[in-house]
């Protein structure tokens, strides 16, 4: 056991040697739960059977989650940066096949909502633009009652079972000796947790994609990572796998480009979703299903209850079923944003669990936080939470209490009032739980099916790109290049040599070292009584599924410029026909044009005058989708001695956005890293996206493209 630090030569007062009475070290001791009870399995809940659901009486797991839910006040343990924004759902076809749940029962039905977005991992002052799963969670407020589809913009987790959710968060969370990173997943806590558990590979390289750093939270899909069921009038279940996908599609920036980001806006998500909403580009999204007959549950090569699988759309196609659009900003952001309270337990009739044991431990762990985080377990007449439909029943008193009721009866069965309120029957619209049947023995066990951590996992890193590719490599480069346990390095490429031998191999460069010929597996998922993971060699799991389509970013909505964010570098002297053309051309198509120049004020072409919008010294590229610098001999003249011009275009070049110049314009391209694109007088390929002396339409195209992410070839630029 490691010795005790002495408290008594420091010069310590009474209060440190009290402290230091309190101060216990873990070292070659054994786990127990808070009570001094020895615990055999911290690794597995109690379920009824290897795939059964958890039981209540699991009382290591309870205190766990429990003591977990209570570690900080009063911003959430997780997702406690949040934006969210208020709207409608409008289904498009009725559902009744499947399901039974009011709202999805007629085409036209309106359902009001309200989706919270988070990061994960910070704090409420963190940034918004840290590598992180975020929070899409959706609150609708139906006629029988509000349900909660509290999900990620990932559809896979890095865990199995809840019980280890806990370590997980700990594990991410700054260090707690120093406190120290804050936001960030680079550090060895993090890292020497995945590296002891082989189940996370297939969230890793979700996590170290594109994915992780969004352009825009009006640009991410949101997905209910669960199997859930849906349960119709006659009582029949199929399972179902939830999507939201954005109208705008699917976008990201690049690492250098979210760094900088958090440096000059923290609040860019944040800011871009409240701006888009005052400005009317009210965001979409529409609202898929995956359907999956009960006697399909076990025809997959994963199991359907693993919450690190998903369903490849080539085996099962997502159903569209409505659209989402947020269209109101709150009013206070306490009062909704911060207050607002999701559970994955509040359901309506018709929807309905699985015993997915991640999503088994959330049904535990959602009332209890909710109840250390707003203080009393009244939190549901708080207004954002109220649902529009009365609450009868006899929970009585507590803290902060609203409702006011009438009676002298708060018991049932009664005959003091009636009977009142009487239960519903399933006609009258009362929630049945599935009858689902179970037969099993109580165990702390996984079952086999969800063995697999590593063939989804290629799955996804076959399906990206080669610029997507480049970037996960070289998030993994940098991340692992942050840790400083060499063990912990040499873990982790082990288990990316059982993903992808290439990937663990430039990673390895990137390190200075080499990945290992026959690397052993920790499996994470029993530990015996001496501590030390057991090992295993990896299953030959392989899907038959080898690349899909829907994993990659780059087959999603490229065809618009709505809100997109445009900036016209310019100074006296402007060509004042050319940017009024421009912008005309670029707001019709639904983006925001804001000038920016050497100063505020206002800069003159021949005959007009122009608002600036910002000046070299608060704007940044990083903020904007597009650069276009228009002519004018004494605007070029202006933009040329001014060095923060010249970095702007470097660094929005390297970033690999869409530029364009005309006339005089172009002259100052050619004084930038751009004058790579150019060969003699040769006109530059708009396909590159930088659009010379060519119509607005070109320089639309080439921003709806989002990115030219190919001209990474030649990133080496002085930005």
């Amino acid at each position: 056991m490691a010795k005790k630090h002495s408290v008594k030569n420091a010069g310590t007062n009474s209060k440190t040697e009290d402290l230091a009475k309190n101060t216990v070290s873990s070292d070659g001791e054994l786990m127990t739960t808070d009570q001094g009870l020895k615990i055999n399995d911290d690794q597995n809940s109690l379920k009824s059977g290897e795939r059964g659901s958890t039981l209540l009486e699991d009382f290591i797991l309870r205190e766990k989650i429990t003591h977990f839910d209570h570690e900080r006040i009063p911003e959430r343990i997780v997702h406690a940066r949040g934006a969210a924004a208020h709207g409608v759902f409008e289904l498009y076809e009725s559902v009744s096949e499947y399901t039974k749940a009011g709202f999805l029962q007629m085409p036209g039905t309106k359902t009001p909502v309200f989706v919270r977005f988070s990061t994960v991992a910070g704090s409420r002052g963190s940034s918004d633009l840290a590598r992180d799963v975020r929070g899409f969670s959706v609150k609708f407020y139906t006629e029988e009652g509000n349900y909660d589809l509290v999900g990620n913009n990932m559809p896979v987790f890095f865990i199995q079972d809840a019980i280890k959710f806990p370590d997980l968060i700990h594990a991410v969370k700054p260090e707690p000796h120093n406190e120290i990173p804050q936001a960030a997943s680079a550090h060895d806590t993090f890292w020497d947790f995945i590296s002891l558990m082989p189940e996370s590979m297939h969230m890793i390289m979700w996590a170290m994609s594109d994915r992780a750093i969004p352009r825009s939270l009006r640009m991410m899909e949101g997905f209910g990572v669960h199997t859930f069921r849906f349960v119709n009038a006659a009582g029949k279940s199929v399972f179902v796998k939830f999507h939201w996908k954005p109208l705008l599609g699917v976008h990201s920036v690049a690492w250098d480009e979210a760094q900088k980001i958090s440096g000059k806006d923290s609040d860019f998500h944040r800011r871009d979703l409240y701006d888009a909403i005052e400005n009317g580009a009210f965001p979409e999204w529409e609202l898929g299903v995956q359907i999956v007959p009960e006697k399909d549950e076990h025809k997959f090569e994963f199991d359907l209850l693993d919450p690190t699988k998903l369903i490849p759309e080539e085996l099962v196609p997502v159903k569209i079923i409505g659209k989402m659009t947020l269209n109101r900003n709150p009013d206070n952001f306490f009062a909704e944003t911060e207050q607002v309270a999701f559970h994955p337990g509040h359901l309506v009739p018709g929807i309905d669990f699985t015993n997915d044991p991640l999503l088994q431990g959330r049904l535990f762990s959602y009332t209890d936080t909710q109840l250390s985080r707003l203080g009393s377990p009244n939190f549901h007449e708080i207004p954002i939470n109220r649902p529009i439909v009365p609450v009868q029943n006899n929970q009585r008193d507590g803290h902060m209490r609203h409702q006011i009721d009438k009676g002298k009866s708060s018991h049932s069965p009664n005959t003091t009032a009636g009977g009142c309120p009487f239960q519903a029957k399933a006609a009258e619209g009362g929630f049945t739980s599935y009858n689902e049947r179970i037969d099993a023995k109580k165990i702390r066990a996984r079952s086999q099916s969800f063995f697999d951590h590593f063939s989804q996992a290629r799955l996804f890193l076959n399906s990206q790109n080669p610029a997507e590719r480049n970037h996960l490599t070289d998030a993994l480069r940098f991340e692992l290049g942050k840790v400083n346990d060499e063990n912990i390095r040499q873990r982790m490429l082990g288990l990316l040599s059982q993903v992808d031998r290439t990937l663990a191999t430039d990673v390895a460069d990137a390190l200075g070292m080499v990945v290992p010929k026959n690397p052993e597996m920790p499996m994470n998922h029993s530990i015996p009584a001496d501590g030390n993971p057991k090992k295993f060699q990896p299953f030959p799991f392989e899907s038959s599924i080898k690349v899909s389509t829907a994993l990659s970013m780059t087959t999603t909505v490229k065809n618009t410029i709505k809100s997109r964010q445009i900036a016209v570098l310019a100074a006296n002297g402007v060509d004042e026909d050319a940017l009024v053309k421009m912008r005309s051309a670029l707001e019709a198509g639904g983006a925001t044009v804001q000038i920016i120049a050497p100063k505020l004020g206002t800069i003159k072409g021949i005959k007009a005058q122009f608002k600036v919008n910002q000046s070299f010294l608060t704007a940044a590229s990083v903020l904007f989708d597009a650069v276009y610098v228009p002519g004018g001999q004494k605007s070029l003249a202006a933009l040329l001695d001014e060095p923060d011009a010249i970095h702007f275009i470097n660094e929005a070049y390297r970033h690999c956005k869409a530029i364009a110049a005309d006339a005089q314009g172009i002259d100052l391209l050619k004084a930038t890293a751009v004058a790579k694109e150019f060969d003699g007088d040769k006109k530059v390929d708009p396909s590159t996206g930088i659009v010379l002396d060519r119509p607005a339409k070109d320089f639309i195209q080439a921003i709806a493209k989002h990115r030219v992410w190919e001209r990474e070839a030649f990133r080496k630029v002085p930005a």
